[in-house]
C-alpha cells in the first residue's frame, strides 16, 4: 500500500478578527477572568476590568500619536498587564511586537529596528534599563512604558498611560473605540512574532487577525473546554503556541487564566490554582515523569518495586484502552490498586484537578506521553509552527494516537511531499516574514503551500513527526539519520539532561551528552568515586563507562549505522543565556556544536570504532 500523501481538517471557519472574539469573550461576565499573585494573594481581574483597562491603554496610545498599523513592542514576562498591553494593540489596530523577556539587549535591539516600532511596553525596571541601553539604536522608537514605576529608566508608566486613555471619556468616545476596533479586518495584520530559531537572524512573521481567529476557532472545536475550566499560563506569551492557546483561546472559551509567578513557581502554584487544563512543552513533562521515577527509584525496595509493578500494569491498561478495548476485569482492579498506590500521588502533585495536557512546540516521548495517559492525565498533543499560527495539528481527546501528533484541525491542509517534508496550506498559514519577500517567496509556494522544514508521514489522517530536515545527518557512508527520535531515546535515561547527536558527512554518528548531575552525583557516592567539580567527575573512567553502557541499553535495537559510537559528556547544561537553547526551550544545534568543537574533533581524532561497536 502506497503511503498516504495528503489530509485535511474540515471546513475552514468564517474569517473574522480577534477583536470580535475579545468583545464577545467580555459579554461573559466572569469576576475572574484573570488571576495573578500578589504579596501572597491570589487577586482576580474581572471581564469588566479587563475591558476597561484595554481601552484606556489604547485611548492612552492613540492619545501619543501612535495611529492604526504602527508597530508596538511587548517585553514582559507573563502578567494581566501582558494581555492588557496585547488586547490594546488589537483594538487600537496597532500592530504588536511581543519579545522574549530573557533576550538580551543585542538581540532586543534587532526587533526594534527591524519593526520600527514606536513605543515598547516593558515589565519591570530591569526591563527598562536594558531599552534604555540601546535605545539610540532605535531611531523609531518614541516612547517606552513600563507596567510598574522605574525611578526614570522609562517614560511613563502604564498607570499614566492608563489616565491618559480616561481623560475625558463620554459613552461616545466608548462607542466610537469599539466601532472602530470592530472596523479592523480578516486580512489586517495583528502582530509580527520574531521567530528565535535554531539557526541565523531572527525573522519577523506576520500574522493577520483572521491567521489567529481561524486558529482559535478551529482549536475550540476540538478541544474538550467546559465551563468552569481554568488554567495556569507558564509558558511565554511572546510564543506563538501559548499566545494563541494559552491566551485567546482560554479568553474565548471563558476559561479562567492564572498567570505563574515564574518557572521555579510553577509546582506551587499548580497546588494553588489547581488547574483543570494546562499547556507546556515536552521539557515540563519529561522532568514532571523524571521527578517521579527518580523518587521512587531512590527509595526503599518495596517503593521501587511498588512503582515498576504500577507503571507496568499502567502501560497494559493504556494499550488497551488507546486501541478501544475494554480492560478485562483482573486489569481493571490492578490498575484501580495502582492508581492508588502511585498515579493519584502524580495527579495531586498537580493540582488534583487536571482533565488534559497539551503539548506541543516540540515531539514529546511517547513512553512519557503513556505514562501520563495511565495516570489519568492525557496529554493532548500537537504540532505546529510560529509561521501557521501556530496549531497544524492536534489529537482528539475520543481518539489519542500516542506517537504522532493527531489529525490537521479544521481548514488546515497537510501534504507529504516527495522528500517527505510537511507541506500546511490554510487560512493559518502567515501572510509572510517581515521586509524579507524573497524569503517569503521560499516559503511559501504560488498557490498558498508552506514548507514547514519537517518531515512526516500520515496514517489514517494522523501525522507523525519524523524529524527535522536541516537536522537530517547524511554520513560520509551515504546513510540517512533522524537524529531527533534517537536523542529523545537517550534522554530517557536518568543520568541524561540532554542529548545531542553530531555526524553530518562524517564516517560515523557520534552523541554529545549533558548529565544529570543530581542523579550522576548519587551514583558516584555510591561508587565511592569524589569529584572536586562536575569536570573532574565527567573525567573520571567509571563515570565515562557508566554512559557508553546507558548508550548501549537504551538505543539497543537502532539499525547499525544509526547508533552513535562514541560519546562526549558536556560539563555544563545548555540555557537560554549561553545561547544553546532557544526561549522555547529549542537546542540550537550550531552553537552546540562551535561550543563543543574541541570535543568533537577529540571523538573523530581518536581510533576508529570497530564494526562491533
Amino acid at each position: 500500500m502506497s503511503q498516504e500523501r495528503s489530509a485535511r481538517g474540515g471546513p475552514a471557519p468564517a474569517p473574522d478578527t480577534l477583536n470580535r472574539l475579545f468583545f464577545d469573550a467580555l459579554e461573559r461576565g466572569l469576576p475572574d477572568a484573570l488571576r495573578f499573585k500578589r504579596d501572597g494573594r491570589w487577586i482576580p481581574i474581572s471581564h469588566a476590568e479587563l475591558g476597561d483597562r484595554v481601552r484606556h491603554v489604547a485611548r492612552g496610545l492613540q492619545s501619543l500619536g501612535a495611529r492604526p498599523g504602527d508597530r508596538v513592542a511587548l517585553l514582559s514576562e507573563n502578567r494581566p498587564e501582558w494581555a492588557i498591553a496585547d488586547y490594546a494593540c488589537l483594538t487600537g489596530r496597532f500592530v504588536d511586537v511581543p519579545v522574549y523577556p530573557t533576550l538580551p539587549a543585542d538581540q532586543v535591539v534587532h526587533v526594534l529596528r527591524d519593526s520600527g516600532a514606536v513605543a515598547i511596553f516593558v515589565s519591570t525596571t530591569a526591563q527598562a534599563r536594558k531599552i534604555e541601553s540601546v535605545r539610540a539604536e532605535a531611531p523609531d522608537l518614541r516612547t517606552v512604558i513600563s507596567f510598574v514605576p522605574t525611578g526614570g529608566h522609562a517614560d511613563m508608566t502604564l498607570a499614566e498611560l492608563e489616565a491618559r486613555g480616561r481623560a475625558n471619556e463620554t459613552p461616545e468616545s466608548i462607542a466610537a473605540y469599539r466601532a472602530d476596533a470592530l472596523a479592523a479586518r480578516p486580512e489586517d495584520l495583528a502582530t509580527i512574532i520574531y521567530t528565535a530559531g535554531t539557526t541565523g537572524i531572527p525573522k519577523g512573521v506576520m500574522l493577520t487577525h483572521d491567521n489567529f481567529h481561524s486558529n482559535v476557532v478551529a482549536s475550540a472545536a476540538v478541544l474538550p473546554f467546559v465551563g468552569d475550566d481554568s488554567c495556569l499560563s507558564l509558558l511565554p506569551l511572546a510564543h506563538s503556541f501559548e499566545r494563541m492557546a494559552g491566551h485567546y483561546l482560554m479568553l474565548t472559551l471563558g476559561i479562567r487564566i492564572a498567570y505563574a509567578e515564574s518557572i521555579e513557581a510553577v509546582r506551587g502554584n499548580m497546588t494553588e490554582v489547581r488547574p483543570t487544563i494546562l499547556l507546556a512543552v515536552p521539557r515540563l513533562y519529561e522532568k514532571m515523569y523524571a521527578s517521579v521515577r527518580d523518587k521512587a527509584m531512590t527509595g526503599s525496595g518495596v517503593k521501587r518495586r511498588i512503582f515498576l509493578w504500577a507503571r507496568g500494569v499502567g502501560d497494559q491498561w493504556a494499550n488497551e484502552t488507546l486501541a478501544k478495548r475494554k480492560p478485562g476485569r483482573s486489569l481493571a482492579l490492578r490498575y484501580a490498586l495502582a492508581q492508588k498506590l502511585v498515579f493519584s500521588k502524580l495527579r495531586a502533585a498537580v493540582g488534583g484537578r487536571i482533565r488534559y495536557f497539551v503539548s506541543g512546540a516540540a515531539p514529546l516521548d511517547p513512553e512519557i506521553n503513556k505514562f501520563f495517559f495511565a495516570a489519568g492525565l492525557p496529554v493532548l498533543e500537537g504540532y505546529g509552527l510560529t509561521e501557521t499560527s501556530p496549531v497544524i495539528s492536534v489529537n482528539p481527546p475520543d481518539d489519542i494516537r500516542i506517537g504522532t501528533v493527531g489529525r490537521p484541525i479544521d481548514g488546515v491542509e497537510v501534504r507529504i511531499a516527495d522528500d517527505e517534508e510537511i507541506l500546511a496550506r490554510g487560512p493559518n498559514v502567515m501572510r509572510g516574514y517581515y521586509n524579507r519577500p524573497e524569503e517569503t517567496r521560499e516559503a511559501i509556494t504560488p498557490d498558498g503551500w508552506f514548507h514547514t522544514g519537517d518531515l512526516g508521514k500520515l496514517e489514517d489522517g494522523f501525522l507523525t513527526i519524523t524529524g527535522r530536515k536541516k537536522d537530517i545527518i547524511v554520513t560520509a557512508g551515504g546513510k540517512n539519520i533522524a537524529p531527533a527520535p534517537i536523542e529523545h531515546r537517550m534522554k530517557s535515561s536518568k543520568y541524561v539532561a540532554q542529548a545531542v547527536m553530531l555526524g553530518d558527512k562524517r564516517k560515523f554518528p557520534v552523541m554529545l551528552i549533558v548529565p544529570n548531575y543530581e542523579n550522576l552525583e548519587r551514583w558516584a557516592r555510591e561508587q565511592g568515586i569524589q569529584a572536586a567539580d562536575h569536570k573532574a567527575l565527567i573525567a573520571e573512567k567509571r563515570v565515562q563507562q557508566l554512559y557508553e553502557r546507558e548508550m548501549a541499553t537504551v538505543l539497543a535495537g537502532l539499525a547499525r549505522y544509526e547508533m552513535p559510537k562514541k560519546l562526549a559528556l558536556v560539563e555544563r547544561d545548555f540555557s537560554i543565556d549561553g545561547g544553546e537553547l532557544t526561549p522555547k526551550l529549542s537546542v540550537r544545534r550550531n552553537v552546540v556544536e562551535a561550543k563543543n568543537r574541541a570535543a568533537i574533533d577529540a571523538l573523530y581524532a581518536g581510533p576508529a570504532p570497530t564494526e562491533s561497536q
